[in-house]
């Protein structure tokens, strides 16, 4: 019996056998080091365009304002939510030893994708003008609101495909690849963004709407790069084509984690735009200022996902694998990593905001409202960041309702003390208090989640669950 248990166990890959012996802390580093270089180069990316929008004017970048929580959206939907998703089932089928299932994964993860895109592009194209003026989008930057958001959304499967594909690398602890082509997609954006909003040689400047042809564009390359990458020998999970059909329980695996994870994406884009609306109430510079604010507070999200992306392999393979013990001690150390990063940016930019303001606006009113949003939320990133890394953690589990539920209680709290400071006629400065505390909310909700929840491994249905690493050590010893 024994002997048959060995002689079927999958050949592991080197990167496989340090994510499921190697020391922890080494390990997280060596796999987010990639991503965490590719998040710097997604952040210029996001203070570059604005930049190039700031060039057409306020109007312009208060247009910019309304339309890029949704962009902020689509990225975390398809990259750290659904993407979480995809990774987690890949790695959970790598450290189960099960290939066929992470190659006919592929499959599923993209036309979940496509499908998404399609979706978002019918809600977005139809239901715009009423969202950005429900938003408080008014005359012409509800206008240029428009334009932007047509032609980004009319694209939007690209983001959705290529944040999806690289995911299934990443889900194979494949890090390195996954960097190189968002390198060379984020030239490519930045490279078409100065082109089409400014207008060079033979090209016609498009205005804003050059934002969202820039990002379309690239991301269609990307896509198409990945793709090629993963039908290439050097691919770990080539994609399985012949004598594969959509299957329901190959879907619910992706969507158990990723569709649950849409939730946390969701809350925290509707905070923006709830928060949006009712700033607007306080004035123009002060819902310039708090969207200039709120950028910092939404890349905490892309800056924790460097550690998270390394996370969902990493317990997704020892859950699969059956080191349960070992996927929390992960969990925990990347959180702890993560509330550090995030809490040094915070501290810099509350101790001086105009660092931060500076790189968008030289106008004093905006620069006094970024200062007071990032004076008494900035110090609270810390707890963000080591919630939103337990989301992502968590999401290699395939159990993430801990982490969207502790996000759901920052939701309300934010949603009942804006209701209350404007029942009361309080102002913008104690609007930021509420954010702030429902940001430390949400990071002693998720982390009291993480020490109460048990973690089980379920078995892999029709058959018995694989041996861990300890166990197959053990037997060849004998």
């Amino acid at each position: 019996m024994r002997g048959s248990s060995l002689s079927s166990l999958p050949t592991r890959t080197a990167r496989e056998q340090a994510i499921l012996t190697g020391p922890i802390l080494p390990t997280i580093l060596r796999l987010a080091a990639p991503n965490a270089f590719t998040v710097i180069v997604q952040s210029l990316v996001i203070v570059v365009e604005t930049v190039f929008v700031g060039t057409l004017g306020p109007q312009a970048l208060a247009a910019n304002a309304y339309v890029f929580p949704f962009l902020v959206l689509m990225q975390t939907m398809s990259t750290g939510a659904m993407g979480g998703g995809v990774s987690s089932s890949v790695a959970r089928a790598l450290g189960a030893g099960d290939l066929a299932r992470a190659r006919a994964l592929v499959l599923h993860a993209t036309l979940i994708a496509i499908g998404f895109g399609l979706l978002f592009t019918l809600l977005m194209r139809g239901f715009g003008p009423a969202i950005y003026g429900a938003m408080g989008a008014r005359g012409t930057v509800l206008d240029l609101a428009l334009r932007y958001s047509d032609t980004l959304f009319a694209g939007v499967t690209t983001i959705w495909l290529a944040n999806t594909l690289l995911s299934i690398v990443r889900g194979t602890g494949n890090m390195a690849m996954p960097t190189a082509i968002l390198l060379a997609t984020a030239g490519v954006q930045m490279t078409l963004g100065y082109a089409l909003t400014q207008g060079v040689g033979p090209l016609p400047s498009a205005g804003i709407a050059g934002i969202g042809w820039s990002t379309i564009l690239a991301n269609g390359l990307g896509a198409a790069t990945t793709l090629a990458f993963l039908f290439s020998p050097q691919s770990r999970v080539r994609p399985a084509v012949a004598g594969v059909r959509p299957s329901w329980p190959m879907f619910r695996d992706i969507l158990r984690v990723g569709g649950v994870a849409i939730f946390f994406s969701l809350q925290n884009a509707f905070a923006v735009m709830v928060l949006s609306g009712v700033i607007g109430g306080f004035g123009a510079a002060a819902v310039a200022g708090y969207g200039i604010g709120a950028r910092l507070e939404m890349l905490q999200i892309s800056i924790v996902f460097g550690i998270g992306a390394a996370l969902v392999p990493m317990v997704g393979m020892n859950f699969g694998a059956g080191q349960i013990a070992r996927a929390r001690r992960i969990t925990l150390v990347g959180a702890l990593a993560a509330a550090a990063i995030s809490g040094i940016i915070g501290t810099v930019f509350a101790v001086m905001p105009q660092w931060w303001s500076g790189l968008y606006t030289a106008d004093p009113l905006l620069r006094e409202a970024t200062a007071t949003y990032l004076q008494r939320v900035g110090p609270t990133f810390a707890l963000f960041g080591f919630g939103i890394c337990l989301y992502f953690a968590t999401q290699g589990s395939g159990r993430v309702i801990e982490p969207v539920l502790a996000a759901t209680a920052r939701l309300v709290l934010v949603l009942v003390g804006a209701t209350l400071v404007i029942r009361w006629g309080g102002d913008y400065t104690m609007l930021c208090w509420v954010i702030a505390a429902a940001m430390i909310a949400y990071g002693l909700l998720a982390g009291a989640a993480l020490v109460f929840t048990p973690w089980r491994a379920p078995e892999p249905a029709g058959r018995a669950a694989p041996p861990t690493v300890a166990q197959v050590s053990t037997a060849t010893a004998k």
